[in-house]
């Protein structure tokens, strides 16, 4: 067993790319590296799993099971093919259909099935197209944010730090990461909504 220090557990800075993470766990058996995959994707993973309908226990199991299988099959992962969390999550949706199936019982295939009538249930174009529409504009009233603000929401939003952490890594109060984080909101909604 191999003692992990915290500091290599943390989560990423916003530099750092998942993908370079999994590379490099691919390439060297970085151990850092699978660590703070592990550490940000193994609860995502296992709240995706009970979303999907799995048990507590079964979510664990399978989380433990999919970060497995990204360290085993790390050379596998193209990041021109998609994105580190999308390979990742992808691992963790086929082990819960494995299971579901295993579960209920392989049921042999309706040969006269006909898979043409199945319905896309994805996003239509004009969904996809308001959704791009939304992320530019958000994108855009990021960048008008103070470079405070923007940190702030970046470690406490995408990073999921928490906010005694974020205060630590910055050198600032708590109650200082609460503000900025309350104004940037507060502002990005008004930039949103003008």
């Amino acid at each position: 067993m191999t003692i992990v220090s915290l500091d290599a557990m943390r989560t990423p800075r916003p530099d750092e790319a998942w993908d370079e993470a999994l590379v490099a766990v691919a390439q060297c058996q970085d151990r850092a590296a699978f660590a703070r995959l592990f550490a940000h994707f193994a609860p995502r993973v296992k709240r995706y799993l009970m979303q999907g309908g799995s048990p507590e226990a079964q979510a664990e199991e399978l989380t433990q099971e999919a970060l497995a299988a990204v360290w085993r099959k790390a050379a596998l992962f193209d990041p021109a093919q998609a994105a580190a969390s999308t390979w990742i999550f992808t691992i963790a949706r086929n082990l819960r259909v494995d299971a579901l199936r295993r579960r209920q019982g392989a049921e042999p295939m309706d040969e006269a099935f006909d898979f043409d009538q199945l319905v896309d249930d994805g996003p239509d174009a004009e969904e996809r197209l308001h959704a791009a529409r939304m992320h530019e504009r958000l994108r855009g009233a990021f960048a008008r944010l103070a470079p405070d603000q923007q940190r702030v929401l970046q470690l406490s939003y995408f990073n999921d730090e928490p906010h005694a952490r974020i205060a630590a890594e910055l050198g600032i109060p708590l109650g200082t990461v609460k503000s900025r984080l309350r104004l940037a909101v507060a502002r990005l909604r008004r930039l949103l909504e003008g």
